[in-house]
């Protein structure tokens, strides 16, 4: 009796696990539609912010905008899953990211961004594709790298602006990096990416070819 409840238990978690990374798989898709129409239409690079709650908005959709920067934060949620601490790594992006934003607001330069940009989304794509697994340190560095080049990338818009603006966009930013790194993780951890034996290691293949095909694109721009 107590094992057949206990089955039936694991099973209900089992469902419930599926259907929330069906649901963030979906989100991620919309994010990534979003994001190509925006690329498609022409978004301005820069944003006229005027108080708090537009800083705040902006901040949450310049991530998602960029489709070479929403890329990147999917992999790098994805590369995240590999290891058991590996929200560390995503922790260290966001945090880069946003130290980036700074350094430009110093008006400290940080040469050929957008390149850096592209060149770590195919790196990204490359180690989606490895088959063997990843090093935890070589990883960070690249996660490292990457943020902050996005952070630079992504300061160029709000140059200008007030304090408080900042300050919120600064804070939506963290809060949209924060979403879709944490989503795409689970994402990994469900499909089984820190086991020897992935359960749908061509899935991560197609994924890693995709973000390098997006990578070679936007360099070649």
């Amino acid at each position: 009796m107590f094992k057949t409840k206990l089955s039936e238990s694991r099973a209900s978690g089992e469902l419930y696990t599926s259907k929330l990374v069906h649901r963030q798989i979906g989100a991620i898709a919309a994010l990534i539609l979003i994001s190509l129409l925006s690329s498609l239409s022409g978004t301005p690079d820069h944003h006229s912010i005027s108080n708090g709650w537009e800083g705040f908005l902006w901040g949450l959709a310049d991530p998602v905008i960029s489709l070479n920067c929403l890329v990147g934060i999917v992999a790098i949620g994805l590369l995240s899953s590999v290891f058991v601490r590996g929200a560390a790594i995503a922790g260290c992006f966001i945090f880069a990211t946003v130290l980036g934003i700074v350094i430009h607001l110093l008006q400290l330069n940080l040469l050929g961004a957008e390149i850096a940009i592209a060149i770590s989304t195919i790196v990204f794509g490359t180690m989606l594709m490895m088959p063997n697994q990843l090093n935890f340190l070589v990883l960070t560095v690249v996660g490292v790298s990457a943020g902050l080049f996005q952070g630079y990338a992504d300061a160029e818009s709000i140059i200008g602006a007030e304090m408080i603006p900042l300050v919120a966009y600064i804070l939506g930013i963290a809060l949209t990096l924060f979403a879709v790194a944490m989503s795409a993780r689970e994402i990994g951890v469900a499909m089984g990416m820190g086991e020897i034996n992935r359960i749908s290691p061509w899935k991560m293949s197609i994924a890693g070819f995709a973000l390098c095909a997006i990578g070679i694109v936007f360099l070649s721009n």
